[in-house]
């Protein structure tokens, strides 16, 4: 908005003309007179355009950029918030050793897999047996680098065809050694459903192995078990190359590179599955 030339009105120093503006600065002739003041912050405060239509103008001019600085304002506080979060991650990095297996595989009931894309956190279930009975079961293996993979079959079904309904990363600070509700919250970001036909592809076999034997399918008692950490890299890459949807494979691929990052992982080097059913 050009305002050169336009007369104004000082609470001190009276009438002037405006003689040069930039994005920061307006500088006024008071009678010869040369003084700068800050732009637009003067303007309503000491400084009154003498023209209605031009002072009309003008406060459509700061309004906008008021609303605009607002949503920079918004912008630095949400970056500051970030940052805190990502120095309280990367202090339970640092104090939290990875194991090898601190990935969690949850057996969904017909109620949790009703719920489960809502509300975004599973429980582990109550300890069975021993002084502890009743109590929550405790995670201790979880931190911020283990993912939270999402698993049902139908009781008709054998266990060969435990299916992959999708999966998600734990709350950035959650620690399953300190929990005691029993539940674990996913990230607010990294969390994949799939489509009934998407998960008819993702076997849980195909990945899982008990190594001491190696073609037993069998999951036995307990809601979850821990998971191999390159296991689930693996499940990650092949739901990317499954999906279609450009935004899908972005957001899949986005969550595979955020969970090889807290994992140590190379992306490029990740085994093909062999699990159970590939044996």
């Amino acid at each position: 908005m050009n305002l050169i030339n336009e007369e104004i009105t000082h609470k001190v120093f009276g009438k002037g003309n405006i003689v040069d503006h930039d994005d920061s600065i307006v500088t006024v002739d008071f009678n010869e007179d040369i003084k700068k003041f800050v732009f637009p912050d003067a303007f309503g405060k000491f400084i009154i355009l003498n023209d209605r239509s031009t002072a009309k103008s003008l406060k459509k001019v700061i309004l906008k950029r008021e609303k605009e600085e607002e949503v920079l304002e918004r912008k630095r506080e949400k970056e500051k918030e970030q940052q805190a979060l990502e120095q309280k991650r990367m202090e339970i990095i640092k104090n939290h050793r990875i194991h090898e297996s601190s990935q969690i595989v949850f057996w969904l009931d017909e109620e949790e897999q009703q719920n489960v894309f809502t509300n975004w956190q599973v429980s582990t279930g109550k300890v069975q047996s021993g002084k502890n009975k009743g109590q929550p079961n405790r995670a201790a293996r979880l931190g911020p680098n283990s993912a939270g993979l999402l698993t049902s079959r139908e009781a008709n079904q054998a266990e060969t065809e435990r299916r992959i309904l999708g999966l998600y990363m734990v709350n950035e600070l959650f620690s399953g050694n300190i929990s005691d509700d029993g539940m674990v919250p996913a990230h607010s970001e990294y969390r994949i459903e799939l489509t009934d036909e998407e998960a008819d592809k993702m076997l849980f076999w195909n990945y899982y192995i008990n190594e001491n034997y190696p073609h037993r399918t069998t999951w036995n008692s307990g809601k979850f078990r821990y998971f191999d950490n390159v296991w689930t890299a693996q499940i990650l890459k092949d739901i990317m190359e499954l999906k279609t949807d450009e935004e899908e494979i972005k957001k899949v691929k986005s969550f595979l590179e955020y969970y090889c990052q807290m994992n140590a992982l190379d992306i490029d080097n990740i085994p093909e599955p062999n699990g159970a059913l590939k044996q």
